[in-house]
């Protein structure tokens, strides 16, 4: 379900609203009276449609008497109408076409007012394919060219199913059909067609992308992205390292580690220091030594003793 509130098509186009030729009091149109308060005032919608529905079945008998043709085929598409509005409100949509069709039967022979009426339902819930095929026969059904609102189903049908699904090759079929011809006016088809146009061209324009470059430049990038994560992983690590060391050099004498370093020196030339002739090698290592440490370091080493 593509909406979890319901859908009101109270401010649609004209189609929808509601018109008796007939006195309110008349008894005929009390149902439609009645599931209107429930609609609008009341707002209890299931009423409505029970109501909508009970008044649908009345009808058969007014049906029977021929000077009141055309005050039935008003009233039911006056309670068919406002049973299209309580589904909507009860968040029923899916089953609105359905359940026109149980009304009139056949496509062919719902009026064009409601037709217009469920193009917009099914459009304000972003399911134009379900109703594709149903306007298609009817607008290619002969008995319903001759009615006044063929042309608003035709506009409807054009600008918002078969446009805006990219069925751009079948939108300027139909209007060179007598379908088209008859539902638009020169001005209108060379409209229609510039219209198409401009939809061919951003078709164009999205399909442009290649998928395999895209794939390919995804694919390099997310190999980047974790050869850097490494990097950055080894340089904390080795940022981490170098900070635990160099607390611990810190910790450490700076005699001792001079005292290191004599042992290295001694141990790489190998003087044996028990030898009468390693001697006076000692005593100047020795002397160089601590100059080297009175220049270099004394200072450094005078300020941390007093600190």
């Amino acid at each position: 379900m593509r909406s979890s509130s319901s859908v009101s098509l109270a401010g649609g186009r004209g189609s929808g609203s509601v018109r008796l030729s007939s006195s309110p009091a008349c008894p005929v149109t009390a149902p439609v009276d009645a599931a209107l308060e429930y609609l609008m005032v009341k707002k209890d919608f299931q009423a409505a449609l029970d109501t909508c529905e009970k008044g649908l079945e009345s009808l058969g008998s007014f049906a029977e008497q021929e000077d009141s043709s055309f005050k039935y085929v008003e009233l039911k598409a006056a309670l068919t109408i406002v049973g299209i509005q309580a589904l909507a409100e009860l968040n029923q949509w899916r089953g609105v076409l359905q359940w026109v069709w149980q009304q009139y039967g056949e496509t062919e022979k719902i009026p064009a007012k409601i037709i217009q009426m469920c193009i917009l339902l099914y459009v304000k819930v972003d399911e134009r394919a379900v109703m594709k095929d149903a306007v298609c026969d009817w607008l290619h059904c002969s008995g319903n060219m001759s009615q006044s609102g063929f042309s608003s189903v035709a506009e409807l049908y054009f600008l918002h199913i078969l446009v805006p699904m990219g069925h751009t090759a079948e939108a300027l079929e139909m209007l060179e059909t007598d379908v088209g011809r008859l539902a638009f006016t020169d001005e209108q088809r060379q409209a229609a067609r510039s219209l198409v146009d401009i939809q061919n061209e951003k078709n164009a324009t999205s399909s442009s992308t290649n998928p395999e470059s895209v794939a390919v430049a995804t694919t390099c990038a997310s190999k980047k992205d974790k050869l850097t994560q490494r990097l950055t992983s080894m340089m904390r690590l080795l940022y981490r390292g170098l900070s635990v060391a160099s607390v611990r050099i810190r910790s450490i004498s700076l005699r001792r580690v001079f005292l290191a370093l004599i042992l290295l020196y001694l141990l790489l030339v190998r003087i044996d220091p028990a030898l009468p002739s390693a001697f006076p090698w000692l005593l100047r290592l020795h002397g160089l030594l601590q100059q080297t440490w009175n220049t270099m370091f004394g200072p450094y080493y005078r300020a941390n003793s007093r600190s």
